[in-house]
């Protein structure tokens, strides 16, 4: 199956697209992969290039990778069938790009983004389970933020919008079952899942590669 592009550029205009929760995302995504301490990354999905214009500015080599030619990445190029050689890159990461594409679709392309990736494969995805914030402060250690999911009896159906296939934690694609479906190849371990406070809206995570892929 391939996908055709879901938006024009103009979807990702600086001041409609770029509000505070993604600027705080932005942040996330900055602060795991350069963590990592990569040589070289891949960007599945550039979106609004500002992490790779900000990546570069911390002196990582980064390249991109989509199948929009209006986006203007290094390569077109299909998610499940990207044009690299395994161990290409240190880290390939994907923000909010495999919901865009149905779920046995995302499933090949986590495998593929693991099979160039030399050491990680980061991601992010839209996690429906909403929750209550409270920001705490604690004498000597400075503010905390908690995370308290909302009570929730059934999770709740997921229609297709135009863009999103599927969303974390939406009936059917509950994180434990969206795990497991992530591990299942043996392509990738989970290092560590998480849901930014700021933007608790996009959970993040972060594989390491396995000595079982390719």
């Amino acid at each position: 199956m391939k996908l055709e592009k879901q938006v024009n550029r103009s979807h990702y205009d600086f001041f409609t697209y770029m509000k505070a929760p993604r600027w705080n995302s932005l942040w996330h995504q900055l602060d795991v992969v350069s963590s990592l301490k990569p040589e070289t990354v891949l960007e599945l999905g550039p979106g609004t290039g500002m992490f790779t214009t900000l990546m570069s500015h911390l002196g990582m080599h980064i390249e991109t990778v989509d199948i929009d030619p209006e986006l203007e990445p290094d390569y077109v190029a299909n998610a499940t069938e990207l044009p690299f050689d395994d161990d290409s890159f240190d880290v390939v990461c994907a923000f909010q790009v495999l919901e865009h594409m149905p779920f046995e679709m995302a499933l090949a392309a986590l495998d593929e983004l693991a099979r160039v990736a030399c050491r990680n494969v980061v991601i992010s995805l839209p996690d429906s389970r909403r929750s209550w914030r409270y920001l705490i402060h604690f004498p000597r250690l400075g503010e905390r933020g908690l995370l308290v999911p909302r009570p929730q009896f059934s999770a709740p159906e997921h229609r297709f919008d135009g863009e999103h296939y599927w969303e974390i934690n939406k009936k059917g694609y509950e994180l434990s079952q969206v795990t497991k479906a992530f591990l299942a190849s043996g392509a990738v371990e989970l290092v560590r899942t998480f849901r930014p406070f700021e933007n608790p809206y996009h959970r993040f995570f972060v594989f390491s590669k396995t000595s079982r892929q390719g």
